[in-house]
């Protein structure tokens, strides 16, 4: 392999916007779902899209040079990474290509210059609120939202049970779980747990599930009691949330929680000797979005210790995930 020269190096992360700007409009056209298992020409594509078969050609050749789709004579087929585009592959990466093209993440993005100065979220230019508030009030950008978290959560869900035994508890709460991916899939896997998923009342309003073992509580983890379990499962919540506001969510847990009761905090963490590319993406993402930020094991082990937790344990996981255990003091 050819080493990069020093300028190339700038060069390339200099403009890492551009395919990453056109990633997020073939995701938004919906052109993976275009594609099936014959090539199909940009004409055709662009005809099904809505686009300028120029224009189209030339993004699309951006990002096949990153391994989305393959370019032949006779048009485009599929990689393993543009099938990831469909929006019926089971894990579809579709929804989160096109949130973070959303117009409100973009913006903040841009104003990332106002959180390295004043250390606070870009996005309150934005959304003065702040971005839960935000989706509430814009619904369609929500349900993208929802889409990409879900599908994520489909993706990782298998590594985290492969991972770590949930089988010992009798009840588990999922907090902030969104739709229940990670609960439904630990419910059908272990046939002894009760499940409790807890979220805003609009998300649980919104949740058809039929199952007798999963039980729907609708609250704010900062303002209403949480539900009494023998472990709680906090899964890409953490990250959101700047210290002040984590601890107060592991304290009502610790309220809550059973005697001797485990806290699964589940999301990438920060390697403490190293440096991690993936991991550091998503701590600016959270600094510019939603005012959070990844945290180290040592970093998370000290918000247990505020909360009346002591850190037990760090469980690998095949995917990105990690899982930090706490337990009761």
């Amino acid at each position: 392999m050819i080493e990069q020269q020093p300028h190339e190096i700038v060069w390339t992360l200099t403009n890492a916007v551009v395919p990453s700007k056109c990633l997020h409009l073939v995701a938004e056209l919906g052109v993976a779902d275009e594609v099936g298992d014959e090539p199909v020409s940009v004409a055709e594509l662009a005809s099904r899209c809505g686009a300028d078969p120029d224009a189209l050609d030339r993004i699309l050749r951006l990002v096949t040079a990153h391994g989305i789709f393959e370019q032949r004579p006779e048009g485009y087929v599929h990689t393993d990474a543009s099938r990831l585009l469909r929006s019926d592959h089971p894990m579809s990466m579709r929804a989160f290509s096109r949130m973070i093209g959303l117009p409100v993440f973009a913006t903040a993005f841009n104003a990332l210059e106002h959180s390295v100065r004043t250390g606070s979220p870009a996005i309150e230019l934005v959304a003065p609120k702040g971005l839960w508030p935000y989706l509430q009030e814009h619904p369609g950008e929500a349900e993208v939202f929802g889409q990409a978290m879900t599908a994520k959560a489909a993706a990782d869900t298998a590594a985290i049970l492969a991972a770590y035994d949930l089988s010992r508890f009798g009840t588990i709460a999922d907090i902030g779980g969104g739709r229940g991916h990670l609960l439904r899939a630990v419910l059908d896997a272990i046939p002894n747990v009760q499940g409790i998923l807890f979220d805003l009342p609009e998300v649980i309003g919104s949740l058809d599930i039929d199952d007798e073992r999963l039980t729907r509580q609708a609250g704010d983890f900062f303002v209403d009691a949480l539900p009494a379990a023998g472990a709680y499962v906090l899964m890409e919540v953490i990250h959101d949330w700047a210290d002040a506001e984590c601890v107060a969510i592991l304290s009502a847990i610790r309220r809550a929680a059973s005697p001797g009761a485990t806290v699964l905090i589940i999301e990438d963490v920060l390697p403490d000797d190293q440096v991690d590319p993936r991991s550091q993406t998503l701590d600016v993402i959270m600094l510019s979005v939603t005012g959070g930020r990844e945290r180290t094991v040592s970093q998370l082990g000290e918000l247990f210790d505020r909360a009346g937790f002591r850190l037990a344990g760090v469980t690998e996981t095949a995917g990105a995930l990690r899982i930090v255990e706490g337990t009761g003091v």
